[in-house]
């Protein structure tokens, strides 16, 4: 089994692919992020499903990059015979949804094997596969796959195998083609005619990005990565294109991130638009204000990409797991949690959007206001907190700081926009919840901020206490929690996001980094002075990336490897805003 590592992501901005260095496509959820795979052998064996092209010989590519500013992975295997690359990627949809795989000869001639194994419904069902006017075509249930190739197919033992050599200068094409299996399959798409599509799109969303400076490249990658998580129809963002990759290898701690949490809300906006993507991030607030239309005291902290609210938790027990990591979930229970800090990000989000996008609209000042009358009532309730703990309810720290943030950015709008509102009820909500803070969310000893009332534990959400401007970074409080999160938490000089044997989150075993809180810790350091030891550390995660650029969302400083979901947006989004944050800090004296 590869490693999480090994994996790069391929996009049609409605599913994702997970794509190995031996050449195996081991996951694919058909049509959209949140279906049942089609190849599940990330998560049980190859009888599970998978794709692999590569040469006969077997074996580790050579070298793999995605072509400049795209989503389009070129994957190369030197060999004794010679030489040869694929060239794998999913076109943006325009009514079909693609696969594509090139195969090109680059010196002498090398023998070549393809094998596809398709399991639909998390590897669960063997389709009935057969050939029709020169297409293979797979079907069971709601789904069919089509698959067209040059190339000489041949079933054996319920996979379909083509094996064919590649000289110099040779093209061999693969399409693979999902459809609904009650419509008729009209062939389509042209392997040369796509790339050049493929290639065309991401090239120009790239050049839109507006981030300068020496990680220019880095922050367009995960940009890049972003995006391809995007689910284009509705606007939504996932979590992470995967389910129930482990936080621990051989541990229980397996969830399914493929929804939208609201949480990421004002951070995703806030990188999209400091990047220049402003279509993106109305896409996004536009998402956003669907998902919690309603009721506010019903409110989520995550939907479905088309905001759907029942994300039911179910285990696949047919799947053994990522290195036998158990159990594999489909759904995520921790929607039903009560977080109290997702009010507070909903209303930060949109509070970003007024000036930058000029959203000013009534609706959206509704639907706030409503979320607001809520949260006035319920602040003082113990939560889960932002981690989704399942162990007791708590007064955490961070969850009362972002019930701070919503009184405060609803007064800033009527001060601001002139909304109409009780601003001085909410002004008076505001400083008592700052008081009470203030007055029991920090350790009498220490003076650093705790992970909750009557707590010692730290948190690395503590970090984001100056970001949200509830205090200033030169607040020796402040100053005091960035030093012993960096202390008390640090692992390998990397961040922890709480201590699982201290905080008793109600789950076993334990965690690696959470890499996103490491680049929480970089922005810290810029913004308490300690410039340096910030572009230490951001170098030391910049090196964590694999070989295209990828961050899941753990790191195991013990035995070097990516742990979690893969991509992991969190990620991606903190490096992006660390960036942006070396490069503001650093402005004065580099010109």
């Amino acid at each position: 089994m590869s490693r999480i590592e090994d994996y790069a992501l391929l996009g049609d901005l409605e599913t994702a692919a997970l794509v190995g260095r031996d050449g195996s496509i081991d996951w694919l959820c058909l049509p959209h992020f949140d279906s049942p795979s089609c190849f599940a052998a990330l998560l049980g064996t190859v009888e599970n499903g998978r794709w692999l092209l590569a040469p006969a010989a077997g074996g580790e590519c050579t070298s793999r990059r995605y072509l400049p500013g795209t989503l389009v992975l070129e994957t190369t295997w030197e060999t004794d015979e010679g030489a040869v690359r694929v060239l794998d990627f999913m076109p943006p949809r325009d009514g079909v949804v693609d696969i594509v795989r090139i195969v090109e000869g680059i010196r002498g001639t090398v023998e070549m094997l393809g094998e596809l194994v398709l399991r639909f419904d998390y590897g669960h069902i063997v389709p009935w596969v057969r050939r029709r006017q020169g297409v293979l075509h797979a079907v069971a249930g709601p789904d069919s796959i089509y698959l067209t190739t040059t190339a000489p197919l041949e079933g054996r033992k319920l996979r379909t195998v083509s094996e064919f050599t590649v000289s110099e200068g040779d093209r061999v094409p693969f399409v693979l083609t999902w459809q609904p299996s009650h419509v008729d399959y009209k062939p389509q798409t042209d392997a040369d005619v796509s790339l050049k599509r493929t290639t065309s799109f991401w090239s120009e969303w790239s050049d839109r990005c507006s981030v300068k400076g020496q990680y220019k490249e880095e922050v367009a990658r995960s940009l890049i990565t972003l995006k391809a998580m995007t689910f284009e129809p509705t606007g939504a963002i996932v979590a992470a294109p995967t389910t129930s990759l482990p936080e621990s290898l051989g541990g229980p701690r397996n969830w399914d991130y493929r929804y939208c949490w609201l949480r990421d809300a004002s951070l995703t906006l806030q990188t999209l638009i400091a990047a220049g993507y402003t279509d993106e991030a109305k896409a996004w607030r536009n998402w956003l204000l669907r998902a919690v239309a309603g009721d506010p005291a019903d409110l989520q902290i995550m939907y479905s990409i088309t905001g759907k609210r029942r994300l039911p938790e179910i285990e696949l027990s047919w799947l053994e797991g990522y290195e036998s990591s158990q159990p594999v979930r489909d759904g995520n229970a921790a929607a039903e949690q009560l977080q109290l800090d997702v009010w507070g990000e909903v209303i930060d989000g949109l509070a970003l959007t007024r000036a930058s996008l000029g959203k000013h609209t009534d609706t959206a000042w509704d639907v706030q206001s409503a979320l607001m009358k809520h949260l006035e009532k319920t602040w003082r309730r113990k939560d889960n907190g932002l981690w989704e703990m399942r162990g007791p309810k708590r007064h955490f720290v961070y969850s009362k700081v972002m019930a701070w943030v919503a009184a405060d950015r609803m007064v800033r709008a009527i001060d601001d926009y002139g909304f109409d509102g009780p601003r001085d009820r909410w002004a008076e909500l505001r400083d008592e919840i700052r008081d009470d803070v203030l007055r029991r969310g920090v350790h009498p000893d220490h003076g650093y901020f705790v992970q909750a009332y009557g707590w010692d534990e730290l948190d690395a959400s503590l970090l984001l206490i100056p970001r949200v401007g509830f205090l200033p970074y030169t607040d020796p409080r402040v100053v005091a929690t960035v030093e012993a999160v960096q202390r008390e938490l640090a692992a390998d000089g990397f961040v922890m996001r709480y201590r699982p044997e201290a905080s008793n989150d109600g789950l076993p075993g334990t965690e690696g980094v959470f890499i996103a809180c490491s680049f929480w810790l970089v922005t810290a350091l810029v913004g308490i002075g300690r410039l340096d030891e910030a572009r230490e550390l951001f170098e030391r995660l910049l090196g964590l990336r694999n070989d295209v650029g990828l961050l899941s969302e753990e790191w195991d400083p013990a035995t070097g490897r990516q742990l979690g979901n893969t991509p992991q947006a969190f990620s991606h989004l903190g490096l992006v805003n660390a960036a942006i944050a070396l490069r503001e800090a650093e402005a004065p004296t580099t010109g």
